[in-house]
């Protein structure tokens, strides 16, 4: 258009016209004339020609108005002029010329043309003006303007309504109608939202937000309360509250945020009401205390009830999630069978995320909470130093801390690490002195004991003490934890499915042991005079038992059992009544065994509430059998001229028992040594003395059998433990360890199944001086030996010995008469006494100088009288050592060589018995050499025994 503007310029044209007026100037435009028109006649019509022509035309035509073209063209030309050349160039230009000028008039017509459309349109406009009258117009505005009116009106009636809302809510608010408060709220925002244009609804709206806001602060004060009472009805309104605020993720984090501040404001509360009642006075020092400095002042005598309440108290709290637990649990259940009957996907895909979310964050916050509850009651546990504590009162402070590691392991399946180590460590520095002091009380016991019988009765069991009462009482609810074994229908309840619907497993129950009786203790061994008596009047009965077995046994009145040793197939061949009445007997035992007893049902109690320190517990249980039977041991065995005999009285296992109890236990030396370094004044506090034998127990005197009564009871007693132990192993098994078990087993293989051999070198000690064998001896060697006739009496020796027998038997009866002798006991005196007596007679004949055919006749004569009545004195069979003695008569008929081979096939006789033979027997028909020989031969058997 720009280049048509310059041309025309150019060509003396006017510019096109911009407005009506502008068309007359269209007419003065000069007409080509008819030269011109031949001209541009002659020029191509083609339009892609005659646009290339136009496209031909240099720029700088259409250039400003100050450019001169005559001037341009006449400098273009070439300093030689050619006409044919410039005629070509002028026919070029005019071409140009014209192209661009038809170019013009058509855009001339076009402008024409235009201005006279106009000139039509507006025309018309003015006709059209004066057929629709202003009227008409007015009446159309009018019908509008009451439509808006209307409108208005409505709108005005609603906003009455929203401003009438705020009462309603608060009513809402206070009746806890969270759910229809916030569905008003949120109605009342969208209808709000809808007259936004009024001035007066911006106020209202913004009002709503603050109500809506309240509403929310509200809701969760509401939802803090859940944290430590859980009320379904509640609980249901808040959730459905914050669903309608599209809230449900936020309620979860709060939710939990709360139940932390819950735990934390519980137990400060709780232990702040506690230092308050004890400080006496109103201070208000204490509430600006760090909770963990505030259980530094909880008193000694405060300590129990506080704990028991803030167990109470963190009880509720995490009953009060598991009860959320179990809310969301069932409502998930019915929201995705609502789910799935409806059709809408993108509202249950948006409800699947949040069901999936909040179960995640339910499922994380049951640990995150376990560790706050463990956190501040390990800080309250080690707040206090409970080594001051009394033994049942550190037992009542381990069962409530059991009970809530139990609540523990239920609420999240935690192993309550935090609560185990502190505890742990607690309980194992207070059993060190505990154990400590008991084990000098022990030896304290033991160098008091005078070893009489202590009376029990004949059912009497460990299960009745005390002590033992929570390995078979029933459990229940009122009970304390570490009294209540589980049972196979309490496994299936866990402790909060008992008291999800009320009571508390924390609760603090009255000292049972109060009501609780023991009954063990016997008269006479026996229940009532009553029993007592029947069971002699039916004893009384054996009439038809011969007198000489009568004569065996004590006097029936005394109740004691039979001394003379009694075989088993004796027992059996026997009336009911003999056998009975052995049965009903009572245990041996002291009350020092007793004690004993007692304290290991008190370790079990420790161990059976916390089992990590178990194995401590097993440990100083053992060090307890290890004392006392170390102590009976050293009052009633120890005697170095027992292992000089040969016999094996002491087995290897009792003697590395007793040195490895001696090496780990017991402390020989007399005072401190201030050179010595800590460890060893360390390991020596782990030590205890060695007992002494009290002053009042007589062991030298003859008439009781050197003291037989006391070694009984505590032989048997010791016996007794062991048996108790042997019950008790299955329970210790169980809470043993894995990797200590081996412990376990070694102490019952090694130390528990030892306690009976005890009795060998105890009752081989009365054994050894009941009876005067050194006056045997001198009896025997004033017999003449080289008779040389048969003789058909006995030698004086053997009526001595058989009368040292019956008054062994005698004095028996005497002491059964005090203590009971069970069968075991009076075998192993007789066959003691009868093995010492056989092997003197073999010394007595290895003293023989001289000796004929029939003075070996007359040995022979002589033990075959002591058999026959030996054996009616006891019921033994066979005789121990019988075959000692003959075997040894016997080898006086050996010839030389059998006798060489008898000397090597029998190393039970000392080199003195064998060299007699050999001097004594064969000296008389054998030469030198050949004594010489066998003397060689006994040499070598002596040379490895020295």
């Amino acid at each position: 258009m720009q280049k048509i503007k310059s041309l025309m310029t150019r060509q003396g044209l006017k510019s096109p016209p911009e407005s009506l007026s502008d068309l007359g100037a269209i007419e003065s435009l000069r007409v080509p004339g008819k030269e011109e028109f031949r001209e541009l006649r002659e020029q191509p019509s083609d339009p892609q020609a005659e646009q290339e022509l136009i496209n031909s035309i240099e720029q700088v035509y259409f250039s400003a108005d100050s450019f001169d073209i005559v001037k341009y063209e006449l400098e273009k030309l070439p300093p030689i002029l050619n006409l044919q050349e410039l005629e070509e160039y002028r026919d070029k230009l005019k071409q140009q010329q014209a192209a661009e000028l038809e170019r013009v008039t058509s855009l001339q017509t076009g402008l024409q043309l235009a201005a006279v459309i106009c000139t039509n349109g507006r025309r018309h406009l003015n006709i059209a003006k004066e057929g629709f009258t202003q009227a008409s117009l007015g009446l159309l505005a009018n019908q509008r303007k009451r439509q808006l009116l209307i409108g208005l009106l409505k709108s005005l009636r609603t906003i009455k309504t929203l401003q009438r809302t705020d009462v309603r809510l608060s009513e809402m608010l206070e009746e806890e109608d969270y759910p229809g408060a916030i569905q008003l709220c949120l109605e009342c925002q969208k209808a709000a939202s809808t007259f936004k244009h009024y001035s007066c609804i911006s106020e209202l709206n913004s009002k709503l937000q603050d109500t809506l806001e309240q509403i929310e602060e509200q809701l969760d004060v509401a939802l803090s309360k859940i944290c430590k009472n859980f009320d379904i009805n509640h609980y249901t309104k808040v959730q459905q509250a914050y669903r309608l605020l599209g809230k449900t993720q936020t309620a979860m984090d709060q939710l939990h945020m709360h139940f932390t501040q819950a735990i934390h404001n519980t137990v400060f509360q709780v232990v702040l009401g506690y230092v308050e009642l004890c400080a006496g006075n109103t201070d208000t020092k204490f509430q600006k205390l760090q909770y963990k400095d505030l259980c530094t002042h909880v008193t000694p005598d405060s300590y129990i009830p506080c704990l028991a309440d803030l167990c109470k108290a963190l009880w509720e709290v995490m009953l009060s999630y598991y009860r959320t637990m179990e809310w969301h649990e069932k409502h998930d259940n019915e929201d995705a069978t609502t789910a799935s009957e409806g059709s809408n996907m993108m509202g249950t895909e948006e409800t699947n995320f949040d069901r999936g979310y909040i179960k995640k964050k339910l499922e994380h916050g049951l640990t995150r909470i376990w560790q706050d509850v463990q956190l501040k009651v390990k800080t309250y546990l080690l707040g206090t130093d409970l080594s001051i504590f009394k033994y049942d009162d550190f037992i009542f402070v381990l069962d409530i801390i059991s009970r809530l590691m139990q609540v523990g392991e239920e609420f999240c399946g935690s192993k309550s690490e935090v609560l185990q180590e502190s505890i742990r460590k607690q309980s194992v520095n207070y059993f060190k002195n505990y154990h400590r002091t008991r084990l000098d009380e022990l030896r304290m016991f033991l160098e008091n004991e005078t070893w009489e019988l202590c009376p029990v009765k004949s059912n009497f069991s460990i299960l009745q003490l005390h002590e033992f009462k929570f390995m078979e009482q029933s459990r229940s609810p009122s009970v304390s934890p570490s009294k209540q074994p589980v049972s196979s229908s309490s496994k299936a309840a866990t402790l909060f499915e008992q008291y999800c619907s009320g009571g508390n497993p924390f609760e603090i129950q009255a000292n049972h042991k109060d009501e609780e009786t023991e009954d063990v203790l016997a008269s006479n061994g026996y229940e009532s005079d009553e029993q007592e008596k029947s069971a002699y009047q039916e004893y009384d009965s054996d009439s038809d038992v011969p007198e000489e077995l009568k004569r065996d046994y004590v006097d029936e009145q005394t109740g004691d059992a039979p001394v003379k040793s009694v075989s088993r197939e004796t027992l059996k061949s026997r009336k009911k009544s003999d056998y009975s009445l052995n049965k009903v007997n009572a245990p041996i035992l002291t009350n020092t065994t007793l004690n004993v007893i007692r304290l290991v049902g008190k370790y079990m109690q420790m161990m059976n509430i916390l089992k990590p320190i178990a194995f401590d517990v097993i440990h100083f249980m053992s060090q307890l059998f290890d004392y006392y039977l170390y102590a009976i041991y050293t009052f009633f065995g120890r005697n170095d001229s027992l292992e000089s005999t040969g016999l094996g009285l002491s087995s290897s296992r009792l003697r590395t028992t007793l040195n490895r109890i001696q090496e780990s236990l017991i402390d020989l030396e007399v005072s401190a040594d201030p050179t010595a370094t800590l460890t060893a004044a360390e390991e020596r506090k782990e030590k205890v003395p060695s007992p002494h034998l009290s002053h009042l127990v007589v062991l030298t005197s003859g008439d009781t059998l050197y003291g037989l009564a006391e070694r009984v009871v505590a032989t048997e007693s010791l016996v007794f433990l062991a048996e108790q132990f042997e019950f008790l192993q299955p329970h210790l098994d169980a809470v043993m360890p894995a990797v200590k078990k081996p412990f376990l087993q070694q102490f019952y293989s090694q130390t528990v199944s030892t306690a009976s051999e005890l009795r060998k070198p105890i009752y081989w000690i009365v054994a050894g001086k009941a009876i005067d064998y050194e006056q045997m001896l001198l009896l025997m060697a004033n017999v003449k030996w080289d008779v040389k006739e048969i003789m058909s009496q006995h030698n004086m020796y053997v009526d001595a010995l058989l009368k040292e027998f019956e008054q062994f038997n005698r004095r028996l009866n005497d002491v059964s008469k005090r203590v009971r002798i069970p069968l075991p006991v009076s075998n192993i005196l007789w066959e003691h006494c009868i093995r010492l007596a056989n092997r003197t007679i073999v010394e007595g004949y290895a003293n023989v100088k001289k000796c004929s055919n029939e003075g070996r006749a007359l040995m022979q004569l002589d033990f075959q009288q002591f058999l026959m009545k030996l054996e009616k004195l006891t019921d033994i069979r066979p005789i121990p050592d019988k075959e000692f003695v003959e075997t040894y008569i016997k080898a006086y008929y050996l010839t030389e060589n059998d006798m060489e081979r008898w000397i090597k096939e029998h190393r039970e006789y000392s080199t003195k018995q064998l060299t007699n033979l050999v001097n004594v027997c064969l000296g008389s028909h054998i030469n030198k050499k050949a004594r010489q020989k066998l003397l060689a031969a006994i040499d070598d058997i002596d040379r490895p025994k020295r």
